[in-house]
């Protein structure tokens, strides 16, 4: 059966790669997961699509991978196929005030194209480690800035099978949300429209967005960014700090002591043991202040997962 869906994905995937057993620690910010069953990375739309048809054919399992970078993978790793949306789909264009980007560009490279043109509006993104179709689908966003202040549209492909582009209202964005998951569509590419600025304002608002990170955040660890969701009328490292829970650690795994709001990989920790420190962190924020912790992570592959 496994020869036989690895020779069907190397029928359609003739410009792209078709790996097996691909390890997915070697894909995640968090460097933990283990194996997919295929790990397919296409080199254009229509081998997206003909995987996309093979996957209702097949009924099988499918999940789709930007960088990687707010994901705990199973220590099982993910049955069926990762579709992996990378360097083959990075393409970034300008056209006067609009740049237009796919789904596989990372933020960096979007951040340091509006730089280049002089474009204020994006320098929130220039540090968050993920790509831009992620970006959209969770509508992405860090110091006072997101996504859904400067898209214009995102052009996405449904389970059906069909190329569709969304406005800005029809994308339904709001903190940490899109329509995107709602619906299982796959964002192909979209477009932000930003403003010009001085260039040297730009380069310097995100200089000092990168100190900042440098000085708040645990870059030094393996991490998914910020663990939890913010809860309204809180701040989730504010929650875990004054709960006494900075440096809590099971197995290889700990919540920042420079940042509560992160949970790191220090000592090779296992997609088990962040998912019970979670869950503990989750239960004693609930115990002493009663408020619901939402896990930002997305977890993929347990047969249980924590909802989001």
């Amino acid at each position: 059966m496994c020869l036989v869906m690895k020779e069907k994905l190397e029928k359609i995937i003739t410009q792209g790669t078709v790996l097996e057993m691909e390890v997915m620690k070697k894909h995640t910010s968090f460097s933990i997961g283990g194996p997919a069953d295929y790990f397919v990375e296409p080199a254009s739309i229509e081998e997206i699509e003909a995987v996309c048809c093979l996957v209702r054919e097949e009924k099988i399992p499918f999940f789709v991978l930007g960088n990687g970078s707010n994901l705990l993978v199973s220590d099982d790793g993910i049955r069926g196929i990762v579709l992996h949306l990378g360097k083959n789909f990075s393409e970034i264009k300008v056209e006067g005030d609009i740049i237009s980007a796919q789904a596989g560009a990372i933020l960096a490279s979007v951040a340091r194209t509006a730089l280049d043109y002089s474009f204020t509006g994006f320098e929130f993104a220039a540090g968050i480690p993920g790509s831009f179709g992620g970006a959209v689908a969770m509508n992405a966003g860090a110091y006072g800035g997101e996504i859904k202040d400067v898209i214009l549209d995102a052009t996405v492909l449904t389970p059906e099978g069909n190329i569709l582009t969304l406005g800005k209202e029809e994308l339904d964005l709001s903190y940490r949300h899109s329509c995107i998951f709602d619906k299982n569509y796959i964002v192909l590419s979209a477009r932000i429209q930003l403003t010009k600025g001085d260039a040297n304002q730009v380069k310097e608002r995100m200089n000092e967005l990168a100190q900042a990170r440098r000085d708040k955040q645990p870059l030094e660890y393996p991490s998914a960014g910020s663990t939890f969701k913010r809860p309204e009328g809180y701040f989730a490292g504010k929650l875990i700090q004054d709960a006494g829970l900075k440096g809590y650690t099971v197995g290889g795994c700990m919540v920042s002591e420079k940042h509560a709001g992160f949970v790191v990989n220090h000592k090779g920790a296992t997609a088990s043991e962040v998912r019970f420190l979670i869950e503990q962190v989750q239960k004693k924020i609930m115990d002493q202040f009663g408020v619901l912790m939402e896990p930002e992570v997305r977890m993929i592959g347990f047969e249980n997962p924590t909802e989001e």
